[in-house]
Formats: C-alpha cells, sequence, structure tokens
C-alpha cells in the first residue's frame, strides 16, 4: 500500500541556511531519504518552493481565477512529500517519525486510493 507523508511546518521554523544547524539537518533528510531508498519504501518525494510561489487555481461558472498563494491560511505550509510504500499504516507512521521536519512541525500520513481501471 502506498501512502503519502506530507510535511508541514512554519515557514522560518527549523534550522535556516546559514546557521550551524542548517547542515546537519540537511544531511538527516539526505540519510532518510537514502534509508527509505534503500528499503524499497521510496516511490518519490520532493520539497516544494516556499509559499511566495505558490498559486491557487479555481473555476466558477466557466471563468478560471487564479490567487496568489496556497490554498489554505494556516501558520503551517505545505513544504514537500515522500510517497512511500508500505505494508500497512503502523509501518508509514514508523516511517513519518523519522522525517527531520517532524520535530518541529507535522507529518500528515494518508494512504492512496488505488482506482481499479
Amino acid at each position: 500500500m502506498q501512502y503519502m507523508c506530507l510535511i508541514y511546518s512554519t515557514e522560518g521554523s527549523g534550522p535556516q541556511p546559514g546557521t550551524p544547524e542548517f547542515g546537519p539537518f540537511m544531511q538527516s533528510y539526505h540519510d532518510f531519504t537514502n534509508e527509505m531508498r534503500e528499503g524499497g519504501a521510496l516511490v518519490s518525494g520532493e520539497a516544494l518552493q516556499p509559499i511566495a510561489t505558490a498559486t491557487t487555481v479555481t473555476v466558477r461558472d466557466g471563468k478560471t481565477i487564479t490567487t496568489d498563494g496556497p490554498f489554505a491560511e494556516t501558520k503551517e505550509q505545505l513544504g514537500g512529500f515522500y510517497l512511500l510504500e508500505c505494508k500497512d499504516l503502523d509501518e508509514a507512521i514508523a516511517h513519518a517519525s523519522k522525517i527531520p521536519t517532524s520535530t518541529y512541525g507535522r507529518i500528515e500520513v494518508r494512504p492512496l486510493i488505488v482506482w481499479d481501471d
């Protein structure tokens, strides 16, 4: 079963570029990604650009409306994701707890729907 691990945090929280903590933080992401890849769980994963680059698209009455910024106005923003292949939710949660941002943000774990063609 595949699980999406959505990585949420408040922009500017956690280690920032140029600080002594940033290098080890990024290394921990590298290590986690390698662990998932080598264990066969990694399907995909990427970081997202900052929320200032987001555009929200809505269609109403056939008209496309765009709004600068993310859809949800919250303190925590979606910053990236991992798509993992896991035997069950417990395994997905165990993996999600190792994502470095989990120490100052949140990781949402959701199973994917597999559509029968």
